[in-house]
């Protein structure tokens, strides 16, 4: 009986110790990929401005009142989790990396909102005002919709992109003010019309990337040469 119960808590250990060693393997796996993909979890940089992509259920006091996007300078606050999702009426495969000048929505994690703009203006700048809107599900509108501008094939960890609206052809950016109460400290996100101006640098940061399950097309031609 003692020894039955000693192999039972042995093989149980032996089992425990194996699935820590695959997630070891995973998480490793995982911070070596190169490219953001398609459900992907997270944090976007303002390369300028040093602040990261955020939002909360605090609605904006004029405007459109929807819910609020701002930019904070603390690197752990949950509320800076943004999903990488396929465009309203277009999809993504799990995994996938996210090609250059294709389109997307960027879903908040803990609201489950989608990032959004429209033709209101900002609070504190005048600009346009960025928002975050959508049902319990994320679904929203076309108003949800952002394209990846960059020079790549695909979206990099390593390299800053633009993220350019859709239905408005405006830019994502910092305006460099920020609010008082009750958001104090916080820095305003608005969309301007070009992206060479101030503060359109947006840098992936802390997440979790979904590693992509085959190889890229690059990746394959260079196996193929290999082989020859």
């Amino acid at each position: 009986m003692v020894f039955r119960k000693f192999c039972n808590n042995y093989f149980y250990l032996i089992k425990i110790l194996v699935l820590v060693s695959l997630w070891v393997v995973q998480v490793t796996e995982g911070s070596r990929a190169e490219y953001v993909t398609c459900g992907s979890i997270l944090k976007l940089l303002n390369k300028d401005l040093n602040l990261r992509l955020h939002s909360h259920d605090v609605k904006y006091g004029s405007g459109s009142g929807q819910q609020s996007v701002t930019a904070v300078d603390v690197t752990d606050d949950h509320n800076s989790h943004w999903l990488v999702r396929a465009a309203k009426d277009e999809t993504c495969k799990r995994g996938a990396p996210i090609k250059c000048n294709s389109n997307i929505r960027l879903q908040h994690v803990s609201t489950k909102k989608n990032l959004h703009s429209h033709y209101f203006s900002s609070p504190l700048s005048g600009n346009q005002e960025v928002s975050c809107y959508g049902d319990e599900n994320g679904e929203g509108d076309s108003g949800d919709n952002w394209t990846v501008v960059c020079n790549n094939d695909y979206w990099r960890r390593d390299t800053p992109v633009k993220l350019r609206h859709i239905d408005t052809i405006s830019y994502l950016a910092g305006s460099g003010r920020t609010f008082g109460r009750p958001i104090s400290g916080q820095g305003e996100i608005v969309g301007v019309s070009s992206q060479y101006e101030a503060y359109t640098d947006w840098q992936p940061q802390e997440g979790l990337f979904v590693h992509p399950s085959d190889l890229l097309p690059h990746q394959q031609a260079k196996i193929s040469h290999t082989e020859l």
